[in-house]
Formats: structure tokens, sequence, C-alpha cells
């Protein structure tokens, strides 16, 4: 929904640099037929195969985006209980919500079983014995998966791979079917599936059918056994093209080819995509400020930072960066850097991109997911506003911070 008419940059009907005069920058911007389109791919490739499509609030949690999934019928996998809030505040279904994490507190189950979600993906045997108290407190029987680790490489950034036995999430799957047996004891849960996530950014869909494999089969073993199980969440991960000229994975036929795995089973698939709904249906604007060069080298100087997107700092991930307003001159070969003090403040480096001049405005391609969510006030800088496009209008779904929204809640 990001292209080029003319010599200007759209989203969708949308002339981003009349935008940008506006909304002012730094901001992102999201397409909303991008996210409906997305979403739509997922749930009709799964056809007639019973299924729940859970969308991954971590991915970008502003509420007219929930919102806007939840009109469409989506489902939710949170993280937190922050996030099982901001589900509710946009009006989404508790009854399609699966609570996700290592690291539930007390409270957060209370609030979980209290809303009437789906069901919990828990990671330990200490986890499923707080949630058969607090469900026996409250007088309610709680949906259970636990999360397997099958041992499988995403082949992505270590950071977000996660099925590894080294990583912190989940029980690894050869002693999962003893912690299921050992489960019957707790009165007040019920093991309604077993859940799998191995990592997010996964170019190669490979992994992640390998993993299903194994817990289709360590599912069918626990069926035998006499456990209710009825469902198979299948975690999220399918990737997005950083890169001019890298190809996304196609939603269609990822799902299609799990579908084909599930489809003799009887069970309902979960899925938990977020990334991919997302991502590519965003972009950073930023205007630049300054052209610098020190001996050899030469800076583009931008209103974002790391702060508002700290991705590349944080990963070394790649975002395309793209002019508003195409010109006719010579590609130049920058680091594109932000005003945070940190050498490690940067959006490219060593880039061959336009020659931008002072005043040009910029677009950060694929930034819908993992941008607004992980940006913070470091260097006391206001976070950006939120922008929703929908065909030929705009409209501002998170307001611009400003100073006086630094110092709230703080006291002298």
């Amino acid at each position: 929904m990001f292209a080029y008419s003319q010599n200007d940059y759209y989203c969708e009907q949308v002339p981003l640099a009349d935008l940008a005069h506006q909304a002012g920058t730094p901001a992102y911007v999201y397409s909303s037929q991008a996210i409906l389109q997305n979403y739509a791919a997922y749930t009709q490739a799964f056809g007639a195969l019973p299924h729940t499509v859970c969308y991954a609030v971590k991915a970008n949690s502003s509420l007219a985006i929930l919102a806007l999934l939840a009109k469409a019928g989506a489902g939710f996998d949170i993280v937190s209980g922050g996030e099982l809030y901001r589900v509710l505040q946009a009006g989404g279904d508790p009854s399609k919500v699966v609570f996700s994490g290592v690291g539930k507190t007390a409270a957060e189950v209370e609030y979980a079983l209290e809303s009437g979600i789906h069901t919990f993906n828990c990671e330990s045997e200490a986890e499923l014995a707080l949630l058969d108290a607090k469900a026996a407190r409250l007088g309610k029987t709680a949906g259970f998966s636990i999360r397997v680790n099958p041992d499988v490489d995403a082949v992505t950034h270590p950071y977000i791979s996660t099925g590894l036995s080294r990583h912190k999430f989940g029980i690894a799957i050869a002693g999962a079917a003893a912690v299921y047996e050992r489960a019957r004891q707790f009165r007040n849960l019920v093991a309604e599936g077993v859940s799998c996530h191995i990592g997010s950014q996964i170019l190669d869909p490979s992994p992640i059918l390998e993993a299903v494999d194994k817990v289709l089969a360590l599912a069918n073993t626990l069926r035998a056994q006499g456990h209710p199980i009825r469902h198979l969440d299948l975690g999220g991960g399918l990737g997005v093209a950083y890169h001019a000229g890298e190809k996304s994975p196609e939603i269609r036929a990822f799902v299609e080819m799990l579908s084909s795995r599930l489809q003799a089973s009887g069970l309902t698939a979960m899925i938990e995509p977020g990334r991919s709904i997302v991502g590519p249906a965003g972009v950073l604007l930023t205007r630049v400020l300054y052209r610098k060069r020190n001996g050899d080298k030469e800076f583009l100087v931008v209103d974002a930072a790391m702060n508002d997107l700290i991705r590349p700092s944080l990963y070394r991930a790649h975002h395309e960066i793209l002019p508003l307003r195409k010109n006719s001159l010579p590609l130049v070969t920058m680091d594109v850097v932000g005003p945070v003090c940190e050498t490690g403040d940067f959006l490219a480096r060593d880039r061959a991109m336009a020659n931008a001049m002072p005043g040009d405005f910029l677009a950060v391609s694929t930034a819908g997911a993992y941008g607004f969510v992980l940006s913070s006030n470091y260097n006391s800088r206001p976070r950006a506003p939120e922008v929703l496009v929908e065909g030929a209008t705009w409209r501002i779904i998170r307001q611009r911070e400003q100073y006086q929204d630094l110092v709230r809640g703080e006291t002298l």
C-alpha cells in the first residue's frame, strides 16, 4: 500500500509529503488496508479447517489497530496484563485471547481469569500450580496449553530465536507428556491444547513446519493417553522483507502447508502472527536536519532517532529509507543518524541512498512492527505520533507527546 505515483510517495491515496507537513515528524504512519489484507490472507487460507488467528499484540499495540483487527474478527495473543487491558479497551473479545509469556505474575493471571480469556500458554510447572490456585479461588476452570520447546533452530537473529533447548522459553518436548500427566492433579485446570513458538522473522518456513510435525505427534500421544487436547497453538514468526529485492514468505502458501498437516487431526489450529500483519503496513516519517562530513564519512542527520526506532541499533536491522519526493540527483553513500547522544544512534550505515537535503522528508520502510512499541523517551525526547491512513483520509490515532508528558507522574 506504499508506492510512488509520479515522483511522490503515497500510502494508499495519501501523499506522504503532505501528511508529513501537516502531522510533523518524526511520525509513524500505518495503512489500514494493508493490515486488513494481511490478516485476511491468514484466515481465508485456513478455509474450512477450524482455526483462530490471534494477532500478536506485542508487534504493535496501538488501540486503533487492535480495534481494526477486532472488528475483522481477530483473536489476540498477549504477553502481559497491560496488553490484555489494551485489547479489552479496543473492543477485543476476551474469549479469543490467549495469554503467552514466561513470567506471568499472580495479579496478571487473576486479571485474565476474571476477564474470561480463552486459554493460557504455560511455560513451567510452577506456573500451572499458580494458575490452578487462582482458578480455585475464583471458582473457575482454566484451559491451558503447555508451551513445548521442540529444539528446532529458527535460523533468525539470536535475540528473537526461542525454540532451542538453551532458550528460556517452554518445556523440553521430550518431557512434556510427563508434565501433562502430573498436571492431572490440578482440579481447576483442563489441558485443552499444546503450544509451540520457535522465533520471529523467519523467512524459510521449514523450521516452523518441522516444529509443527513434532508438536502434532505429541498431541496425538496426549490424546491417546486421555488428555482432552482440542487445539494446537502454532505460534507466529513468519518474517517480512526488509531489504529491497528480498521476498516475504507468502502467507497463503504457508498457511496451506500448515493446514495440510492438521487436516486429518480433528484439532483446531491457533496461530499468532504479528510482524507479518503490521510490519509492511507501517513507515516512520522523518525530516533531514543537516548534512555533515567527517573526513571521508558523510552523515545525514534526521529528526528520528534510536528512541523512535531502536531496531537498527538493537538488532543491526535493515530498513529501506526512501525519499517522499524523488529527485534526479545521483545516489550518495551516507550514514543516516539521529539527534540522540550515542554513537549507536543510527538508522542506516554506509547506505547508498537518495541525495537528500535539509528539509527533505524520508520514509523508513517496514516499520509497522516493533517500531513504536519499542520507542522510549531517552534523551527526554517526546514520543512520535501514530497516524492511520484509510483510503484518501488519515487520522492521528496517538497524539505527539509534549514536554509536559515527559514529567507526568513525577514529583520534586
